[in-house]
């Protein structure tokens, strides 16, 4: 086989992520396109480290790179952006209001001690709500671990930075038809 040196050469490094504009403290400015608890609201530019900008904001699409482009087109739009923050905090302290009067029984099986076959999660208590005609995401249902006694629980209840509440939860045993 001829040794030629007109070989191909393996362009080093072209698998890397591309590189992000860096902020003033060190990190990666970043606008974020949704609002995003303990970081900042749709619209901000934030400065974040490259592992939180690479592995988590940019690939669930929460924010995009701060260009000077990008900045003006939100300060083109930031009344929009504050008439959306406004009728979803209203939606959010209009669900508080009703999530204050609520309290749901959760029928479930249990041995004679009270301990359940199975556990109360998410799922039972977002039926629960429904319903009543309450709808809630999963992820706004903030439990510490699955209920598994019988008994009267108070479950936190997130609808946004602003608007977190609790919710009363019996788990009640099934009542069987003999």
């Amino acid at each position: 086989m001829p040794n030629t040196k007109k070989q191909k050469k393996i362009k080093r490094n072209s698998f890397k992520m591309k590189r992000l504009p860096k902020g003033p403290n060190g990190g990666i400015e970043l606008l974020l396109i949704q609002s995003v608890d303990n970081l900042g609201k749709q619209g901000d530019v934030v400065e974040v480290k490259p592992g939180y900008a690479h592995n988590y904001l940019i690939p669930q699409g929460l924010a995009t790179v701060a260009t000077d482009h990008h900045k003006r087109m939100v300060e083109k739009h930031k009344a929009l952006l504050a008439a959306i923050y406004e009728q979803k905090n209203a939606e959010c302290k209009a669900l508080y209001e009703q999530l204050q009067n609520v309290s749901v029984s959760i029928p479930a099986n249990a041995n004679d001690e009270g301990r359940l076959y199975g556990s109360v999660g998410a799922p039972e208590i977002l039926a629960a709500l429904k319903e009543q005609n309450i709808t809630l995401a999963e992820d706004q249902v903030r439990l510490p671990s699955t209920l598994q006694e019988l008994g009267l629980y108070k479950v936190k209840i997130h609808l946004s930075a602003e608007y977190e509440t609790e919710l009363s939860v019996w788990v009640v045993p099934t009542v069987t038809v003999k």
